[in-house]
């Protein structure tokens, strides 16, 4: 495998599952040194084991990104450790309630998913940028979504409005911070195996899946979270180097249609 971050060292937010227990993995093999971040810290501690397994490099760092006290620390600590920091990915969120529409969303769940995918992405670039400017520059990429280009059919406004707002905020960053060596761009999967689709999956039932989901995907299957992982590092890699400001369909598709 390339080792296309060797020596770089990156902050993967909501490490513990799903695409970014993908994109941590796949970052280490690419040669990276990953500071691992989630609040579950038996997911967190089975993480680092098997990266280190595959003779990689990584620490994991308990966090809660609803907290900026939390992703401050979580900074301070991976340069502590690794004494610079270059790459982010951005990825921690939740999907809040689902099937609702806007006057059926409460005010909590709201208020949840907005702290949780947007204001957190903002936090972290805080905290970060800093810390790469620190080091000469550096690649950010922000965890978006198919709902942060377009609208959803399932009753999910806070989740669609803090997916665009993480899409606006990247375009923004990588504006303010190109000159000083930089690149802020986001990914924006569509249907991808994790804990929450599967779960999915499973309530929904197969061939509810195959009429709903994948008859709406080009390629006809639901995408596999080192996929995403792939682009991240790529991304966060000298090989985008010109590369900043973007937003990434990674959806098999489905936004083609």
């Amino acid at each position: 495998m390339s080792k296309r971050l060797q020596g770089k060292v990156s902050i993967v937010t909501g490490a513990t599952s799903g695409i970014g227990w993908a994109t941590a993995l796949v970052m280490a093999e690419n040669g990276g040194k990953v500071a691992a971040a989630g609040r579950r810290t038996d997911r967190g501690e089975e993480l680092i084991e098997l990266i280190k397994s595959q003779d990689g490099d990584a620490i994991f760092i308990p966090t809660d990104v609803e907290q900026s006290s939390e992703i401050e620390a979580l900074v301070a600590k991976t340069v502590e450790h690794y004494g610079r920091l270059d790459c982010a990915f951005n990825n921690a969120g939740i999907v809040g309630e689902v099937d609702k529409n806007i006057v059926e969303q409460s005010e909590e769940s709201w208020h949840d998913v907005i702290r949780t995918n947007l204001t957190s992405v903002w936090l972290s670039m805080k905290y970060e940028i800093p810390a790469m400017l620190a080091s000469g520059g550096g690649s950010i990429v922000n965890n978006s979504s198919i709902y942060g280009l377009a609208g959803s059919l399932t009753g999910l406004s806070p989740y669609v409005a803090a997916k665009h707002g993480v899409a606006g905020l990247t375009k923004t960053v990588a504006i303010e911070y190109g000159r000083k060596n930089i690149r802020v761009n986001a990914v924006c999967p569509g249907f991808v195996h994790s804990e929450i689709t599967d779960k999915a999956i499973i309530d929904l039932g197969e061939e509810l899946v195959e009429k709903v989901l994948v008859a709406h995907v080009p390629l006809g299957r639901i995408g596999d979270a080192r996929e995403i992982g792939h682009g991240v590092a790529w991304l966060c890699s000298d090989e985008a180097s010109y590369v900043t400001g973007e937003t990434f369909k990674m959806d098999g598709g489905w936004l083609a249609k």
